[in-house]
């Protein structure tokens, strides 16, 4: 099984808990329990907390593991499901993200020609941000058309050391921060 991004129903049940990572904690939100946000502190577009529902670690055990693993450096691929709320054409972005294999980057120009909309780079940059579901939907593997490190919901320090350390330590040079 792949990660697969589903068309929401009506929630009924959120809840959330919080993994330390070496990016800040990250919080993890499920809806009806399936993985629908993982945010980063200071992130934008990042809804207020009271809206992750009740504190519950129970639904996310698969999601931790998996996560423990990418950070350890022992997986590059995520197999989760994710329950995504988005319009059609966020959906088509960020499943678009899924494809950009671990430790490449693709530009927005070249996201908007997989979804057959050559010159939308600007729209598939605004889903981009609108990702919920950061490092698992890899949008800090887009840059710019120059190879410029561009926007990033988390903030360009963490998309550096994101991108340096799916490089092996190093992108164009920079060492990772941690």
């Amino acid at each position: 099984m792949t990660t697969t991004i589903t068309t929401p129903a009506t929630p009924a049940t959120k809840q959330h808990t919080v993994l330390d990572s070496p990016y800040g904690p990250l919080t993890l939100v499920a809806t009806d329990g399936v993985l629908s946000a993982l945010y980063m502190t200071d992130q934008r577009h990042r809804p207020p907390e009271e809206t992750f529902g009740v504190p519950d670690p129970e639904p996310f055990g698969e999601v931790i593991q998996q996560l423990t693993e990418y950070f350890a450096g022992d997986r590059t691929a995520f197999d989760l499901p994710l329950d995504l709320a988005g319009t059609p054409f966020q959906r088509s972005v960020w499943a678009e993200l899924l494809k950009i294999p671990y430790g490449e980057t693709r530009t927005y120009g070249e996201l908007a020609e997989e979804l057959g909309k050559p010159g939308a780079s600007r729209a598939v940059g605004l889903a981009n941000g609108k990702n919920p579901v950061g490092i698992i939907v890899p949008c800090h593997r887009v840059i710019g058309a120059s190879g410029s490190l561009t926007g990033y919901g988390g903030g360009l320090d963490r998309k550096q050391r994101l991108l340096a350390f799916e490089s092996g330590g190093t992108d164009d040079g920079v060492p990772a921060l941690f």
